[in-house]
């Protein structure tokens, strides 16, 4: 349920589930967290440890008073008529559920000279190796791949005792990437007269009509001169 929902009423605790997603504004910063008004009775606060799933070393490296924020409740104690929000979206994709093969849309969160870091929604971002990100040659996945750009991956691998995924993007690259076809160039009549007289078969091929009577009558002068000269040949060397 979105904060929009709500735009006209206050929301009571009785009201706030968890994992509710709610937009809401940024009233005060602390060393621990932030406080957030999210049109409920009481602030929601974000812990610093719940505002990404990376280390923050400082909530003024993130986040700024009056900043419009999306956040989920990560829990609610109705005895302390507490809020405690997250900015880190609840996990979508469970262990259990990946599977080798499985294409996701994810957002970039991370890049590396190594690769990029892939939020799937699962518990850990996932890595796509900087030899899985394109198939052409990449020296550096910055010039393919920037923060907060969403792109499509499939799963290579994954380890749940490491809770590490291996995903690319190569990939899917190769499955849409069309297979050039090569067009045989349809033989003229002089050209397939000449292999028949060649390979001494008396075979008939369908040749494509010429456009003009008299183009056609040049053709038959060269064609007739052609084998002409090729049966006398064959005769010779005989």
């Amino acid at each position: 349920m979105s904060a929009e929902e709500h735009s006209d009423k206050v929301l009571t605790l009785a009201e706030i589930k968890p994992a509710m997603e709610l937009k809401g504004r940024v009233t005060k910063l602390g060393l621990f967290g932030a406080f957030v008004d999210i049109g409920a009775e009481k602030e929601g606060l974000i812990h610093i440890s719940m505002l990404s799933r990376e280390h923050i070393n400082r909530v003024e490296d993130v986040l700024q008073e009056g900043q419009e924020v999306e956040v989920w409740v990560h829990r609610v104690d109705h005895e302390a008529g507490r809020i405690e929000l997250t900015m880190i979206r609840p996990i979508q994709l469970k262990w259990k559920n990946i599977k080798t093969g499985m294409r996701l849309k994810g957002n970039v969160v991370r890049v590396e000279s190594y690769g990029a870091f892939i939020d799937v929604g699962a518990e850990r971002p996932g890595l796509v190796h900087v030899s899985e990100i394109s198939t052409d040659y990449v020296s550096d996945p910055r010039d393919i791949v920037s923060v907060g750009d969403e792109v499509d991956v499939s799963v290579i691998d994954f380890d749940r005792k490491k809770r590490q995924i291996r995903l690319s993007m190569k990939e899917l690259l190769l499955e849409i990437e069309p297979d050039e076809e090569v067009e045989e160039e349809t033989p003229t009549a002089m050209e397939v007269a000449l292999r028949q007289a060649l390979n001494g078969t008396d075979e008939t091929e369908t040749v494509p009509e010429t456009s003009t009577d008299s183009s056609q009558e040049t053709d038959r002068k060269e064609l007739d001169e052609i084998l002409d000269r090729t049966l006398k040949h064959r005769v010779r060397t005989s």
